[in-house]
């Protein structure tokens, strides 16, 4: 399926909302939402939302964490575990 062929007015949106949801339900690809011929939203099912949401999480924390190798803001693995008896 062609990404344009998920590209719906807002009108079509308020014309059809159950079955648009029905259809995300069952696996269908996002709907892109368009206002006044603009892109304005996309709807997905919220398992696909969640996936996103999980995938972005861990992106971010990749992203902390090259940055705190970067920053030599990191101690070697070797010994890390009496390091942790230290401070209990």
């Amino acid at each position: 399926m062609n990404i344009h062929d998920r590209v719906k007015p807002i009108s079509f949106l308020k014309a059809h909302s159950a079955d648009v949801i029905r259809e995300l339900g069952e696996g269908a690809a996002p709907l892109i939402v368009t206002q006044n011929g603009e892109a304005k939203a996309v709807l997905q099912d919220i398992g696909s939302y969640e996936q996103t949401q999980e995938a972005m999480a861990l992106l971010k924390l990749i992203a902390l964490g090259r940055a705190d190798m970067a920053a030599d803001r990191t101690a070697p693995v070797a010994g890390l575990a009496d390091r942790i008896r230290e401070r209990g």
